[in-house]
């Protein structure tokens, strides 16, 4: 496990009460950072477990069409990890749940691996996840994340070889982030049974808190779910409220209300026995 973390102390709450966490993604600086400073509190307000929170990097390894373009419009847009982690650093912590940042690890080996933790940290981040952190690098920015008092999440998918998973779980703490499908990001109608069979392996090899990504996104993605996994993490289906603000589709205030809503549903459904 991961003790006295922020993202331990969040799952060890979850298994108690007996529900999973929700965890929705969010772009920064799409289409501005004060709209993502908005994004953060309605979901904050809505009940949210974790929120993680992508810095849009040109060549993403593993995200969908909606959120690449996600990406490309912050970028566009000008949007900085500087000034990601500056309008992050504003946010009331105590009326916050714990953020992930979603980063290539491009992005923290030209800052430096140690700086960017520790800004990151600074900024109230409490975990990373690194979806091309190459596996000679991993040990070494697994300490410097732990050292921290941070989590570094890990991704396995159902093709992972299960010899290569094991040694991801070795630099892995906060959860194992559970690729659903294989492929892209993106929403699908249903949870392939490659993955339930992956979670119940999976629930043998390690103690750490098991969340599924890549194609949530809606509450009945949730029921097969249940008695394997701790959390659903849903993407494309918030990000694509921001695309039609972007396309000015919606106001600010309408895509805030919207995916409200979509947050409400997503945890009455984790939150439900």
């Amino acid at each position: 496990m991961s003790p006295n973390t922020p993202i331990s102390h969040t799952f060890a709450d979850i298994k108690s009460q007996q529900h999973l966490a929700f965890m929705p993604f969010i772009t920064a600086g799409d289409p501005d950072m004060a709209t993502t400073l908005a994004m953060i509190g309605e979901l904050a307000t809505q009940g949210v477990d974790l929120i993680e929170v992508g810095f849009p990097y040109s060549d993403p390894i593993a995200d969908g069409p909606v959120i690449q373009a996600s990406y490309t419009r912050a970028l566009d847009a000008g949007v900085t990890v500087a000034g990601i982690l500056e309008a992050v650093s504003t946010l009331d912590r105590d009326q916050t749940p714990p953020l992930l940042a979603m980063v290539s690890y491009a992005i923290i080996f030209r800052h430096g691996v140690e700086r960017f933790v520790a800004e990151a940290k600074q900024a109230g981040f409490a975990g990373f996840i690194i979806p091309d952190l190459p596996g000679d690098e991993a040990a070494e920015c697994f300490d410097t994340v732990r050292a921290q008092g941070l989590d570094l999440v890990q991704l396995v998918a159902p093709t992972t070889p299960r010899a290569r998973v094991r040694e991801i779980l070795k630099c892995c703490s906060g959860f194992v982030y559970c690729i659903a499908v294989s492929g892209t990001t993106g929403e699908r109608e249903q949870v392939a049974d490659a993955l339930l069979g992956q979670l119940r392996w999976l629930r043998e090899e390690t103690d750490l808190p098991l969340a599924v990504g890549f194609g949530i996104s809606k509450p009945e993605h949730v029921t097969p779910l249940k008695e394997l996994a701790d959390g659903v993490i849903v993407g494309s289906g918030i990000v694509r409220h921001l695309q039609r603000l972007a396309q000015r589709e919606l106001t600010q205030d309408a895509m805030l209300q919207a995916v409200g809503e979509l947050a409400t549903e997503m945890v009455a459904a984790t939150h439900s026995a």
